[in-house]
Order: C-alpha cells, then sequence, then structure tokens
C-alpha cells in the first residue's frame, strides 16, 4: 500500500473537523486500532466458508487472493488519505459533504448508517450459528432468539464502557480467536494434498453467494474512519495501521483456507457458515472444534464492538455537521461514549438480526454499494475541487489514474447489484427512498425549530474555537 507524505510548516494550523477532539482527549493507538480495523473487516476466517460452497475451493482461493488487491487494497488506501485529510468522527460523511453538499452528505450518511447496523446485526447471529453447533437446542425458536437478545443487550453496554475498553479488547479477541486457527492449519499439513487446492467444486455456481462473500468478509475498511476523532495522531496512525490490518487480514483469511481445502474432502455443500469448526474435528479432534468454536463466538464479539463503534460514532460525527439534531451527539458523562447513538445502533441491529443471515449479509452489502459508488465520486471530485488541501498521506497517483483505481472495484459493486436477490432489492430500495425522505424530514424539523442543530454545516472547527473553511487550509509545497 504505497503512500506518500506531505510536508507540512509548522505555523500552519490542523485541519480538524466536527467530531474531533483534543489530542489530551484522544484514546486510541496503533495496535488498538489495527484491530479496530482487524474487525471492522474480518474477524477471523469465520464466514469465509460459503465461497467454497458457492465456486469451489481454487476459486474461493482465488478469490480471497485477488479480490484484496481490487477492492480492500483501494479502499483502505482512500480511506488513509481522506481520513488524515478530515480526521472528524464524521467520516466518510464529511468527504461527501465536502465534495458535493448536503444531500450527498445526507445520503451517504443514511446509507453507511444503514450498511453498518444490518452488518452489526449479523454478528450475534454468526455468534449463534456457531454456538449451536455445540448446543443444538439454540439452533431454532425462543432460546435461539433469547441468545441473540441477549448477546446485542450485553455487548452493546460493553460499548458504551468507552472506546479504550473496546480497542484493547480487540487485541485480545482477535489473538485469542486466531489461535486455534493457527494451530489447526499446522495440524493440517501431513494431511494436505495440493490437488484438491484445483478443484472447481462438483455443482453449479452460486455467484450471487461467491460475490457477496468475498465482499462481505473484505469490506468496510473505510468504517474506521468515523473513529478518526478518537485516534491518537491519525495523520500518521491511520496509513500505518491500514497497512498492517490489509496484510494481516487477508493472511488470516488464507492460511486456514489452504489448510483446510487441502487437508480436508468432503460434500461441496458442507462448506456452509461454521464449516471450519466440524474441518477441525476431522483433522485433530472434538477439542479442536470447541476450542474454534469458543473463537467464533469471540471474534463475533470483537466484531459487533468495532462495527457498533463505527456506527455510534457516525451518528456524533453527523450531529457535530449538522445533519442531525444535536442531542444525537450527546456523551455518558461516566464514560464519554455517544450514548444516543449506541443505543439506537443496538435497538436498529436488534430488530434486524431476526432475518434470515443471508438476506442479512446481501441487504449489507447492497445498501453499502451504493454508499461506496457516492465515496469513489467523492475522493475524486475533491482531488480536483481541493486541489491545494492539506493531505498528510496521499495517494501517488494524478485525477486519470485515481479513476482507474476507483472503476475497478466499482465493477464488482455492479456484480454485487446485478446478482442481489428480491427480498435485497426490496429491502434495499425501501431503505434508499426512506434515505431520501429522512434529508427532507430532517430540513423540515430544522426550519421549524423543532430540534436544536449544528446550523453551519460549511464551516469547521480549526481546533482553536476558530471557524474558517476547509478550502481555506492549503499545503505548503
Amino acid at each position: 500500500m504505497a503512500i506518500t507524505e506531505t510536508s507540512r510548516s509548522s505555523h500552519e494550523l490542523p485541519v480538524t473537523t466536527p467530531g474531533s477532539t483534543t489530542s489530551t482527549a484522544k484514546k486510541l493507538t496503533l495496535v488498538p486500532l489495527i484491530f479496530l480495523i482487524y474487525f471492522e473487516v474480518a474477524g477471523g476466517p469465520f464466514g469465509e466458508e460459503p465461497a467454497v460452497q458457492a465456486a469451489g475451493p481454487l476459486l474461493a482461493i482465488l478469490g480471497f487472493l485477488i479480490f484484496p488487491f481490487i477492492w480492500s487494497v483501494p479502499e483502505a488506501l482512500i480511506t488513509a488519505e481522506l481520513s488524515t485529510a478530515f480526521p472528524g468522527n464524521g467520516g466518510f460523511v464529511i468527504w461527501a459533504h465536502r465534495a458535493f453538499g448536503a444531500f450527498v452528505g445526507s445520503m451517504m450518511g443514511s446509507l453507511k448508517f444503514l450498511s453498518g447496523v444490518i452488518n452489526v446485526a449479523s454478528f450475534p447471529v454468526l455468534c449463534v450459528t456457531y454456538l449451536d453447533k455445540l448446543f443444538p437446542v439454540l439452533e431454532s425458536g425462543w432460546p435461539r432468539n433469547v441468545c441473540i437478545f441477549a448477546s446485542t443487550v450485553v455487548l452493546s453496554f460493553l460499548n458504551y464502557t468507552g472506546l479504550a475498553i473496546v480497542g484493547y479488547a480487540a487485541v485480545v479477541l482477535g489473538l485469542v480467536s486466531l489461535s486455534p486457527f493457527l494451530v489447526m492449519s499446522a495440524m493440517a499439513i501431513p494431511k494436505i494434498k495440493p490437488h484438491r487446492w484445483g478443484s472447481l467444486g462438483s455443482k453449479k455456481k452460486d455467484w450471487n453467494l461467491y460475490f457477496n462473500t468475498l465482499f462481505w468478509n473484505l469490506n468496510f475498511w473505510d468504517n474506521v474512519s468515523t473513529l478518526a476523532g478518537e485516534v491518537d495522531n491519525p495523520q500518521k496512525t491511520f496509513p500505518l495501521a491500514l497497512l498492517i490490518a490489509v496484510i494481516f487480514t487477508c493472511v488470516a483469511y488464507l492460511i486456514p483456507l489452504f489448510a483446510v481445502t487441502g487437508a480436508v474432502s468432503v460434500d461441496q455443500s458442507r462448506w456452509e457458515t461454521g464449516f471450519h469448526a466440524e474441518a477441525a474435528e476431522m483433522i485433530a479432534g472434538k477439542w479442536l472444534k470447541i476450542w474454534i468454536e469458543v473463537g467464533a463466538v469471540l471474534s463475533s464479539i470483537g466484531l459487533f464492538e468495532a462495527q457498533l463503534s463505527s456506527s455510534a460514532y457516525q451518528l456524533e460525527g453527523m450531529a457535530e455537521l449538522g445533519f442531525l439534531p444535536k442531542f444525537f451527539g450527546l456523551r455518558s458523562k461516566w464514560f464519554n461514549t455517544p450514548w444516543v447513538g449506541i443505543l439506537l445502533s443496538a435497538l436498529m441491529s436488534l430488530g434486524l438480526s431476526y432475518m434470515d443471515f443471508t438476506d442479512i449479509v446481501a441487504s449489507a452489502n447492497f445498501i453499502y454499494t451504493l454508499g461506496m459508488f457516492l465515496e469513489f465520486a467523492s475522493f475524486v471530485w475533491l482531488r480536483k475541487k481541493l486541489p491545494e488541501l492539506k493531505r498528510p498521506y496521499r495517494v501517488p497517483l494524478n485525477i486519470p489514474g485515481l479513476v482507474v483505481m476507483c472503476l475497478v472495484p466499482s465493477a464488482f459493486l455492479v456484480l454485487i447489484i446485478v446478482f442481489a436477490t428480491k427480498i435485497v432489492y426490496l429491502v434495499s430500495g425501501l431503505m434508499t427512498v426512506g434515505a431520501v425522505g429522512w434529508y427532507f424530514l430532517i430540513n423540515y424539523l430544522r426550519e421549524k425549530k423543532i430540534f436544536e442543530f449544528n446550523e453551519d454545516t460549511d464551516l469547521l472547527d480549526n481546533g482553536n474555537g476558530e471557524c474558517k473553511k476547509v478550502e481555506d487550509h492549503h499545503d505548503s509545497r
């Protein structure tokens, strides 16, 4: 991930944005940030199994080898550049707003928030899916529903206790949840038959499942941008954290995938979510299956916490920008966390968690896809609109190069749309229409002064109590 640094004069004021905090209040350092990014995106190999079920071992391996370069790296590069240029909790909302104005900023915020809470909803479901391998009573009915509800409530409260706690918990959860896969991969080596990696499978390809599995497991790199205001020295920390997280994530997917597809020969239909645990039992015994299932639960906790944090801090950033009433940015007196954002995000994800898991993933992908088109356009247009904007880290390409960099992953976004199911079109269509309606409703509430808003969204706080337009901050070159 090649990123270059732009020099800054010592007398110039840094560009900060609504939602950012002073250096003494920032909590996230490099290592916790790496693991938060890791859990924003992956959280481990859990959930990669359907790629094999959909298209066979070879295409699954190629997908996880190639897709990161086509999708993950460009998205991480965009996040690195724009998060350091606009280090505030609004993240991608700030980018779209500065590029195209209030309507596009609002649409970006609504679409990304909806995709985020849908994604959050998937993790208690994924957690219970692994648990029901150990406790069959959780496979369906009220025990499953109660378990999903209880886990959502408990984990939401943990998020409420603070981002620092969430960040360091992510480090522990990441290391512990990955350890059984390292053991399984090592024990699988004597049983690996390399010719199995070349299998295309024995059933008709399910491209909808295949692309959605790749996309869901390797996207959401930009979600961490909504935490930029909470990061210590984001101009240097963000790009390095993203670089390490991209490498770490890809390796965490590929090692177990190579190990299990090479060592285990089973009917392709068995490669559903949770199969890694069954494979562990085939390779080493019941003890390793239980260890992986425990790891899956811990991973789901990390995924939930990271994604819920992003959604909650995004709402706070949108309130600071004036896209939402000010009360959305209220912080807890005890833990200094955005409790309104956490509560709203948790309630919405809880309601969505009772959808079918495949529909949850596909709906999150579809809504996220629409937001990514806006993000790519904002990234390119900001380079043209604000060429002198101070960018501590800059993707080393000119505008035509940036267009090409964004067009390649955009082709995969089109595939996600083309292969969507009717229920996904329906859910996503209603949410998109709702996002448009929400923009006009907020404007109405502002005009009628029903709620209090931060009024001037065109002005950004420079960190010293003064307001200056972003365009007034230029590179010293």
